[in-house]
């Protein structure tokens, strides 16, 4: 099931490094197709965004009039919710919410000598746009976790996009949505979303950030706009890496590759191990688990073409890991903080064997909304400071020009920048 690879080989990280980008190549003709999307939608704006909403989420009956939920819509959507859903939701989102108050922003103010005053202050971003997939990809959880730390930021509107699913829409992420005081929520999905909230239409409200995860369309309708609006990031498949050795249960393990498979058939799932014989085990308990799977040929494509077993001595794993950058790592193994400290990339760890990735996609109350790709080298999940813009406040003083002035001066003219330095020089003639 898993291919199974020798970590111990002197080249591995070189091979493995070739076999991760298999999965992140984005196929020539859909950059094109968004491109022309996008074009579109700035050109005919609502028009546009209609015409490729019934070629794409088969939607025929929608127009500008009911592009936007009403608010019968959505109580008569939430009635149809199990209200054991609805609890599930009040926990998640209660959790989420303790968790990311945590999350403090704290402005600093600093004065030297000379009386200048140096100060950093925080504003909440406007207009935040949050994308939530339809199709196999529809979750409330992703409603909670992109609006909860809006929220908490003090986001004053929150606007969501969310498309149909063969006409019907999903009455959790409208009641998620609801109880997040999301301000409007549009009837649309793919890349003419993203583009109507990064442009605006009549219809569709410009917005100043986009968040949220979506398909290769999405993904790369959010890497075209990126500078006219901002993105939290370019988001791929779901990905995670499973550490296991003699102490592990290898039902477990199996059960844990296989949530991550069944997201996407390029989700990716890697297993590694010191125990040649628990990976067998692993594999057998894939195979066995599947057969009883409502998403098996999502999950088995994803575990045939991307996913590894890794065989490692236990002094290598610390170095495959942070090679992988995984999105989600868990260390089911007896002593998992001799390498927790020494791991640096990587989205969200879990600890210990109880410790399922699948409770942090719900309501542990960290966010879900992850780096991937390798992308854990350099960026974080998303959080509260993401909601938020910085601001740098200077109040420079007589003194504090007079003193400083002159090196300012210096650096200005070895830069050849003249005009920056006049701009010094003429504050300091006598008044």
């Amino acid at each position: 099931m898993l291919r199974y690879l020798n970590g111990n080989q002197n080249n591995f990280l070189k091979k493995l490094n070739l076999l991760l980008k298999e999965r992140n190549v984005l196929i020539g003709n859909k950059i094109t197709l968004v491109k022309k999307i996008i074009n579109d939608v700035k050109k005919n704006q609502d028009k546009a965004v209609l015409k490729y909403e019934k070629k794409f989420s088969k939607l025929k009956k929608i127009s500008t009039k009911n592009i936007i939920f009403s608010k019968s819509e959505i109580n008569k959507i939430i009635n149809k919710l199990d209200p054991k859903i609805k609890k599930s939701i009040d926990l998640a989102y209660n959790r989420i919410a303790k968790f990311h108050k945590n999350q403090k922003i704290k402005s600093f103010n600093i004065s030297d000598k000379n009386k200048n005053h140096l100060s950093y202050t925080y504003s909440p971003i406007e207009k935040i746009g949050v994308y939530v997939p339809g199709g196999i990809a529809s979750y409330p959880s992703s409603v909670l976790m992109n609006c909860i730390p809006a929220n908490i930021a003090g986001v004053k509107e929150l606007f969501m996009t969310t498309p149909s699913i063969n006409g019907n829409f999903n009455p959790a992420v409208i009641y998620a949505a609801k109880k997040c005081k999301v301000k409007k929520i549009y009837k649309v999905g793919g890349a003419q979303a993203i583009a109507a909230m990064a442009y605006g239409t009549k219809k569709i409200k410009k917005v100043n950030k986009i968040v949220g995860p979506g398909n290769q369309f999405v993904a790369l309708a959010k890497k075209e706009v990126f500078g006219e609006v901002g993105i939290d990031m370019i988001a791929g498949p779901s990905e995670v890496t499973v550490v296991g050795d003699g102490s592990s249960n290898p039902e477990w393990l199996a059960a844990d590759l296989i949530a991550q498979a069944e997201h996407d058939e390029r989700s990716q799932s890697i297993l590694i191990s010191n125990d040649k014989k628990l990976i067998k085990k692993v594999n057998f308990n894939l195979v066995k688990q599947l057969l009883k799977l409502e998403k098996k040929r999502i999950a088995s494509k994803s575990l045939k073409k991307f996913g590894f077993a890794i065989y490692a001595n236990t002094n290598k794993f610390v170095k495959i890991i942070n090679e992988i950058a995984p999105e989600h790592l868990e260390l089911n193994i007896k002593k998992p903080q001799k390498i927790l400290k020494k791991v640096v990339n990587a989205g969200s760890i879990f600890i210990g064997k109880y410790s399922a990735e699948a409770m942090g996609d719900y309501l542990a109350g960290p966010n879900h909304v992850l780096p991937t790709s390798g992308s854990a080298k350099f960026s974080s999940g998303l959080s509260v400071f993401d909601f938020f813009k910085r601001h740098s406040i200077i109040k420079i003083s007589k003194t504090g020009i007079e003193r400083l002035g002159p090196s300012v001066i210096n650096l200005a003219k070895y830069e050849k920048l003249e005009g920056h330095a006049n701009s010094i020089k003429i504050r300091l003639k006598k008044e």
